[in-house]
């Protein structure tokens, strides 16, 4: 599968190391020869100097061959008319990376008119994201799949967490709740557990559920109740933007705090709910000033990680119960991780995990089952996939017991109509199923990958 890609930026330069390591033929163009020359150097790719607007640098980076272009340069405008042109030349599949408000509102009228297959806004993606993570504290990371009704949520086991010491079998008996353990992280080690395995404290738990039995398990394992009601965002810019809108519609009261005095302006009209207070957020007297102390939740949102991380530090000191910062270098994503921060985000990790699922599913259009979304966890050790069942085929219709799969596969879940399995040995997949299977192999295509 040929992929040409025009925007050598964060987003850009993730999804080029990412798709070249899952054995794509990935071709990258953009205007900066030193940053072309530093992919060459550090990815198996291939390179184009030139504009991605120009037809003639398309035609030679062999965009009329390719089956997918992905346009994520510097503005939404460069982005969609490179898409434009690409179709025009012969691609088979486009997708643009849109960031403007104003253009996503009216999105489908454009995804039309110019031929777009898939259109990705990386603030509004990150906004939802820290949105569902503020619905439970407790967890630093939720991941939703079959359209919502299934979450997956990375939970920290903490100093006198009662699971500490036991094995997961007991655990599901003890609580009788419809849960499942799918990952353990344990220092640098990756782990798909099987019942007898012994949680410690410090590791991270994957665990997939219902959104009800979700809360259940936070309830009966001893967190304590804890509900986000007052917020304060550092950074008015897109990411604040969309959240502040998505929290106020949630119910919460929102204070965004941002250093731009013309930017204020713009947000007290568009969010006439939310307080907007003109002032920089990384003074410490001015957050004292506005109550951080008495706040549910700090998301820290501007545009420096360094700046994100202190405030995020700072108002743990203060006590606040729910830290979110933004943090796009992965390199300082995992310095943060034991600081304190609760949940760390990343627009172009999160954009990289919506293209990437895309061509997951267009890799294996002609499979017995379709990706329907994918999500990497744990330092991108582990895959989590959800495939949609589309015919009967070898696996359908047998009971999961007499399926043997390969090490460290799981089968997480299934959905059926409106209905989530968390399964058993005697549950099957049929035709027109959801199932999530849990992974560390980057080679899984179809459900026939994990079973021997």
């Amino acid at each position: 599968m040929k992929i040409v890609i025009i925007g050598d930026g964060k987003v850009g330069h993730k999804l080029a190391k990412n798709l070249s390591e899952d054995n794509y033929d990935v071709v990258l163009i953009d205007t900066n020869e030193k940053k072309l020359k530093e992919a060459i150097n550090n990815l198996d790719v291939n390179c184009f100097s030139g504009d991605g607007v120009s037809v003639e640098v398309q035609k030679s980076a062999g965009v009329s061959e390719a089956d997918l272009v992905i346009a994520c340069a510097s503005t939404d405008e460069l982005n969609m008319l490179s898409c434009l042109i690409a179709r025009r030349v012969g691609a088979k599949n486009t997708i643009a990376r849109v960031r403007n408000p104003i253009y996503y509102q009216q999105i489908d009228i454009l995804k039309e008119d110019l031929k777009l297959s898939m259109v990705v806004n990386p603030e509004f993606t990150v906004a939802n994201e820290i949105a569902r993570n503020l619905i439970f504290p407790a967890a630093s990371k939720v991941e939703t799949f079959v359209k919502g009704r299934l979450e997956l949520v990375e939970v920290p086991l903490r100093e006198n967490n009662p699971m500490i010491g036991h094995k997961l079998a007991d655990i599901y008996k003890k609580y009788q709740i419809k849960i499942l353990v799918c990952a353990v992280k344990r220092g640098e080690e990756v782990y798909i557990p099987d019942g007898e395995f012994v949680l410690q404290e410090g590791d991270k738990l994957h665990i997939a559920a219902t959104h009800k039995e979700i809360g259940q398990f936070f309830r009966k394992v001893g967190n304590k109740k804890f509900r986000v009601r007052n917020v304060m965002i550092c950074g008015g810019g897109r990411v604040g933007f969309y959240l502040a809108k998505k929290l106020c519609a949630m119910g919460m009261h929102v204070k965004l705090i941002e250093h731009n005095h013309e930017r204020c302006e713009v947000l007290c009209e568009e969010l006439p709910n939310v307080t907007v207070i003109y002032g920089d957020a990384t003074a410490q007297e001015l957050l004292i000033e506005e109550g951080v102390q008495d706040t549910d939740a700090l998301i820290a949102l501007t545009g420096v990680d360094e700046e994100n991380i202190i405030m995020g530090l700072f108002a743990k000191k203060q006590g606040v119960g729910k830290i979110v910062a933004k943090v796009n270098e992965d390199s300082r994503a995992k310095m943060v991780e034991g600081l304190g921060i609760d949940s760390i985000v990343s627009a172009k990790t999160t954009t990289a995990d919506a293209i990437l699922s895309y061509v997951r599913a267009r890799q294996n259009s002609l499979a017995s089952a379709n990706v329907e979304a994918m999500y990497r966890l744990v330092d991108d050790k582990v895959e989590a996939l959800e495939f949609i069942v589309k015919k009967e085929t070898t696996y359908t219709n047998i009971p999961l017991k007499d399926l043997k799969t390969k090490p460290n596969n799981l089968i997480a879940c299934i959905g059926r109509k409106r209905q989530i399995i968390i399964p058993s040995g005697n549950d099957s997949i049929q035709v027109g199923d959801s199932v999530v299977i849990v992974t560390k192999s980057r080679k899984v295509q179809d459900i026939t990958d994990i079973l021997e």
